[in-house]
């Protein structure tokens, strides 16, 4: 079993997911009165499935199909890749090359009081150097770029669209957008508000693309579909609450509420039927940690990531 998608809903008369995304892919057109949304789960390096899947829709030339990108963490730069037409390329490197990893990951820094994750050296030396995105190529698509963080102060998600008005703002929110509290280093600020990781309050941000007007999803997910979320280590509950607590009591109140979010964003998109089109990591695929910096399981999970896009597409497309 390479794939498995999830449709789910009653049937109407109103064109699925799948059949906006047929149509659109056999145009090129995108005047058909439909939002299509890509929704992109973010992760750390769960991530790397979604790589994937984004790398085939690159290949297939479905990039331009899409009326905005929403995406969390991972799943936001995941996003920022498709957007900026160097998926193929400059996300294989990143995630495949041993010290880009090493460098962008390293949990021993947390003894030295460290961010375990670098995010400056990830999208200022990486992503604006040793594998550069096409930032403008980002900010002047058709398709609109939603980056998704968590508010420190009120706990909701929060799409940072507005605030892309050039490369600085764009390098910021893609920090933002994946900003894990203490595991990354303190908030980031943008528009005068300070954030943490949109993973906080969203990890699947379908909501806000619903909210925003969407009327049809592609959701690319990077836990498999029979995957549970872990609940957090005692150590991270009581140091890291305490932390969150003092500085960002708004994002506390989100990752306290997190154990309950991967059940209501399931059953936010079982709602949605057949509009919303799942794609999920294969169910044989290894389980990833989200600081995995394991190379060779990487670049697994980005062929594993990249055939569960070809086989839904195939199987729902025809």
């Amino acid at each position: 079993m390479t794939s498995t998608a999830r449709i789910e809903g009653s049937s109407t008369s109103a064109p699925s997911a799948a059949d906006v995304i047929a149509s659109r892919s056999e145009t090129g057109r995108r005047d058909d009165g439909h939002r299509l949304a890509l929704v992109i789960e973010g992760g750390g390096s769960r991530g790397v499935y979604s790589s994937g899947m984004v790398h085939a829709l690159e290949e297939l030339g479905l990039t331009s199909i899409f009326d905005a990108v929403y995406g969390t963490s991972a799943g936001a730069i995941n996003g920022a890749w498709l957007l900026s037409g160097r998926a193929s390329t400059g996300m294989r490197a990143a995630w495949t090359d041993p010290e880009i990893m090493r460098r962008a990951i390293d949990p021993s820094r947390v003894l030295r009081w460290r961010p375990v994750f670098d995010l400056r050296y990830l999208v200022h030396n990486v992503y604006d150097g040793i594998q550069p995105m096409d930032f403008d190529a980002i900010l002047g698509n058709s398709t609109t770029f939603h980056p998704m963080a968590t508010d420190i102060h009120t706990g909701l998600s929060v799409d940072l669209h507005p605030f892309l008005v050039d490369k600085p703002s764009l390098l910021t929110a893609l920090r933002a957008s994946a900003g894990l509290p203490l595991l990354a280093g303190p908030p980031v600020s943008l528009g005068g508000r300070a954030y943490f990781d949109g993973g906080l309050a969203e990890t699947v941000p379908i909501r806000a693309a619903v909210a925003a007007g969407a009327t049809h999803a592609l959701v690319l997910r990077t836990r498999r579909e029979d995957e549970r979320r872990p609940p957090a280590s005692l150590l991270h509950r009581v140091v890291g609450g305490g932390y969150m607590r003092a500085i960002a009591p708004g994002a506390f109140r989100a990752w306290m509420a997190r154990p309950q979010q991967q059940d209501l964003e399931d059953e936010f998109l079982a709602s949605r039927g057949d509009a919303v089109l799942q794609v999920f990591p294969p169910a044989d695929a290894p389980p990833i940690d989200s600081a995995s910096r394991d190379t060779a399981l990487l670049a697994q999970g980005l062929v594993l990531g990249n055939a569960a896009m070809r086989s839904t597409l195939r199987t729902r497309l025809g």
